[in-house]
């Protein structure tokens, strides 16, 4: 942690503290450094090898109490122990400046927002780990603005010509600010028949494509709230399980968002054929396992509010997620749609020899919004991507 960071009397405060009730209950642990990421702190242990981790584990709701913290999750990365806890005054991970903060995205891949040691996390659709996308949590997590922001993110960095998007949105408030993006493959689907319509006209494009050995350009179906969507059109969920089994050859992926990612509500084939899950808080540790697929995750301990776990690979980590207010998508689409009439027949020069967007598009963008100022935050470095 940086000698002069302000938090920095409330850090060795709450480290000496961490460290006297371990000894208090004959543990040997020494705080050694650690991370203040825009939503957590958290903590390097040092721990006495001969200290059980289950003993430590038991402390959590003394530590939570002793910390003055609603809440505090125990980790383990690699050889690494940490204390997890939430910051005094949680910062908002802005998308748009963090975005233009790093190199251009490689092809597919969206920023996500910022882990757990405060590095930029990416995930990229076209891997195997990745292809097809369920978020999970509860009203308050986050799964539709986590949703937002992966549209934005892909959008900003892909052609229109590689990339589309068929966005279903039963309530009509999630993704309404995305209606006149050009990567849409057809307006904003609020009502089952068409929705029937549009996912058979897919299930017929994988078809073609499988065929033709085709993959281009890309196509990500994108259902909020998939479960009260299937509940209401129960014939939906057969054609969503064959995209789900066979898309990623042709080129097609899903993102499904959910409050309710049982078998029951999804169909367990449909979530067999989900590999990565984006998990935010949830009310139990058995809905933990239901969301993510595995045990140990933690979810039912996250935060809300864009506090979330990434599970793929067989791997967890824990992230912040970017956030995009709607002004910004609005102004986003704006830029895009004009940049795209703009410029015509350079637009498929441009997608035949795949030369990506111009970097400097989000930066002008960030620009823009700087003029007329809404919701923005902090950016830095990057390093994972999925």
């Amino acid at each position: 942690m940086a000698q002069d960071h302000p938090l920095r009397p409330w850090l060795e405060q709450q480290a000496e503290r961490i460290e006297r009730l371990c000894e208090a209950r004959g543990l040997w642990v020494q705080c050694q450094g650690g991370v203040v990421t825009p939503r957590l702190v958290r903590f390097h242990l040092l721990v006495h090898p001969s200290i059980p981790l289950k003993r430590l584990l038991s402390l959590e709701e003394e530590m939570a109490l002793a910390l003055e913290a609603p809440r505090v999750r125990f980790c383990r990365e690699g050889g690494l122990l940490a204390l997890e806890l939430p910051r005094p005054q949680p910062a908002i991970v802005a998308l748009l400046p963090l975005q233009a903060s790093l190199d251009p995205l490689p092809p597919f891949t969206a920023l996500l927002g910022r882990d757990s040691a405060g590095a930029p996390l990416l995930l990229r659709l076209s891997s195997p780990e990745v292809t097809h996308v369920l978020i999970a949590g509860t009203t308050g997590s986050g799964k539709t603005a986590l949703a937002r922001t992966i549209l934005s993110s892909l959008a900003l960095a892909n052609d229109p010509d590689d990339l589309r998007f068929l966005l279903v949105d039963p309530k009509g408030q999630g993704f309404a600010p995305f209606q006149g993006l050009p990567h849409l493959a057809a307006p904003i689907l609020r009502q089952g028949a068409e929705v029937q319509e549009h996912v058979g006209r897919l299930l017929q494009e994988m078809a073609w494509r499988e065929e033709a050995g085709i993959r281009r350009p890309r196509v990500l179906l994108v259902v909020d709230e998939v479960a009260d969507l299937l509940a209401t059109e129960p014939t939906l969920a057969e054609p969503l399980t064959r995209l789900a089994a066979r898309g990623r050859s042709a080129g097609l992926h899903l993102l499904l968002c959910t409050q309710k990612p049982t078998a029951e509500a999804l169909g367990s084939l449909l979530r067999a054929n989900i590999p990565c899950r984006l998990v935010g808080r949830v009310v139990s540790a058995q809905e933990a396992v239901v969301a993510s697929g595995i045990r140990g995750t933690r979810a039912e301990q996250l935060l809300g509010r864009g506090d979330f776990v990434l599970v793929t690979g067989g791997e967890t980590i824990r992230f912040q997620a970017a956030y995009i207010h709607g002004q910004e998508i609005l102004a986003m689409v704006e830029m895009l749609r004009d940049e795209h009439l703009k410029q015509g027949q350079a637009t498929a020069l441009r997608a035949a020899r795949r030369v990506p967007l111009p970097a400097h598009w989000v930066t002008r963008l960030l620009g823009s919004l700087r003029a007329h100022p809404s919701e923005t935050g902090q950016a830095a470095g990057a390093r994972r991507s999925r």
